[in-house]
């Protein structure tokens, strides 16, 4: 059994790896880590959620038997709940740590095990590791994991329901003025993906007044046959109903929402660069400052927003918890990722899909524009930015050597630009001489290779991709 925790936990594919078995051997490493942190405690409580994934709400009832046996007190969501939710819980609940089941944006046959800590964000590097660590000791050991039937548990009062909603959104209304939503009369779209957002995004805003458009909405584990990642060519369907419909904003979330992505009333798809940059800047026209967090792989453009107001930019490899870390110590007005991970200042360190769709609604209704004008507007004001990401299904390969070698090898000029710069802190990023950039990165989650690049124009950014797919492929001949 091959069980590594990567960026955020552990996914693997139903059936094969993802095993009732194999998750029950998970939750007692968990179980084992979190009773020798907290040896002593005299409450060990711990919150565990799960998303609409095939049999995700049964695995949440294994881990749950598990960590009850382990004399671990265990709030189970009673019906599926947006990661960030299950994470905002665990603080609101005063537990010790958290689990969620659910592969996040991974296609549907995946399933998987994010470990939250007792600050709701994900738990760090270190703790996967010891987890992994003691999974082996006890395969080793040939140590089965302690078990207890869920009726027996429940009526021991060792696991009871949970309904992480109510204080969830109570939170997020301190953050967004959903009421300044309902003024506007802004129509919008909502788009679940089939996912956990349904009933958090759309009820808070149903319950301020305003009925949203809504799209895949249906509990259906094999996520309809689309991807459950908010990015353009999985958003289709908002696409073309947003316009038809005459719409002013359309808002996805991923599969387990921790992730934001967004549709303008032309049907174009307004991208986490985009949102994250707009968020930045309409915090900052609110009179709120901090530093800001970005991972190696998001757009230059709030660099130079954050230069304008004199704020500190943080760059940190691909993972919320890298940003998180900072959250945690550090005064951070937004932190996020490409991939659609956001979080503010006041919210858990813990990338929030429907915390950002509710602020990028809040921003539109508030200034009164569209969100295609908005974003033109900062583009007027720091330069225009076109992005794409390109992913190669690869054979095996190392990514040490790989890494080494595109590092050890880069050219003087990508795409008739100059490279002025190289970034190795999580992949190989070639810096060119205006501000636009190439990330060659494998994935932490999956056999594939990321090709990023972010310019000027969309023809560089082609140029650049096409640069980085050669580069990959004269370092080591893996791509499928």
């Amino acid at each position: 059994m091959s069980i590594h925790f990567g960026t955020d936990g552990w996914r693997a594919v139903i059936s094969e790896d993802f095993t009732f078995a194999n998750v029950r051997h998970v939750a007692q490493a968990i179980a084992d880590m979190v009773n020798a942190e907290e040896d002593g405690a005299a409450s060990r409580v711990m919150v565990v959620g799960y998303d609409t994934r095939f049999l995700s709400d049964r695995y949440a009832q294994a881990v749950a038997g598990v960590l009850a046996a382990n004399d671990i007190r265990v709030l189970l969501c009673e019906r599926f709940a947006a990661t960030p939710a299950v994470s905002h819980a665990i603080v609101d609940q005063q537990a010790i740590a958290g689990v969620m089941i659910t592969a996040s944006h991974n296609p549907p046959r995946y399933n998987g095990i994010k470990l939250k800590a007792k600050y709701g964000g994900s738990a760090t590097s270190a703790a996967g590791r010891r987890v992994e660590q003691i999974l082996e000791a006890n395969l080793r050991s040939g140590r089965d994991p302690q078990v207890m039937d869920l009726e027996t548990a429940q009526r021991q009062d060792r696991v009871t329901p949970l309904d992480p909603y109510p204080a969830y959104a109570a939170h997020l209304r301190r953050l967004v003025d959903v009421d300044a939503i309902a003024r506007s009369g802004l129509r919008l779209a909502v788009d679940a993906m089939y996912g956990a957002g349904m009933n958090f995004t759309d009820r808070m805003l149903r319950e301020a007044g305003v009925e949203p458009v809504l799209l895949h909405h249906e509990l259906n584990p094999g996520f309809g046959g689309l991807y459950p990642e908010p990015i353009g060519r999985h958003l289709q369907p908002l696409s073309t109903t947003v316009p038809a419909q005459g719409l002013d904003l359309g808002l996805a979330t991923d599969g387990d929402a921790d992730r934001i992505g967004a549709v303008g009333p032309s049907g174009a798809f307004i991208d986490p660069h985009r949102i994250m940059t707009l968020a930045l800047d309409y915090l900052l026209r609110r009179g709120l400052r901090g530093d800001v967090v970005k991972t190696v792989s998001t757009t230059q453009m709030l660099n130079l927003l954050a230069a304008q107001h004199g704020l500190e930019v943080h760059e940190t490899p691909v993972g919320f918890n890298y940003i998180s870390d900072l959250m945690l110590t550090r005064d951070v007005l937004i932190g996020g990722e490409e991939s659609g991970g956001i979080s503010i200042k006041g919210h858990i360190p813990e990338g929030d899909g429907v915390l950002m769709a509710l602020l990028l609604a809040e921003l539109v209704a508030v200034q009164g524009r569209n969100v295609e004008d908005l974003v033109q507007d900062i583009m007027d004001r720091i330069g225009a930015f076109a992005y794409a990401r390109h992913d190669y299904h690869t054979q095996p390969f190392s990514k040490p050597e790989l890494l080494r070698q595109l590092a050890d090898s880069a050219p003087d000029q990508l795409a008739g630009r100059s490279v002025t710069g190289l970034n190795t802190r999580d992949g190989v990023k070639y810096l060119l001489a205006d501000d636009s950039w190439l990330l060659i990165r494998p994935s932490g989650t999956e056999p594939i290779l990321r090709v990023y690049a972010e310019a000027h124009d969309e023809r560089m950014v082609r140029d650049l991709l096409d640069e980085g797919a050669r580069l990959a492929q004269f370092a080591q001949p893996i791509l499928a």
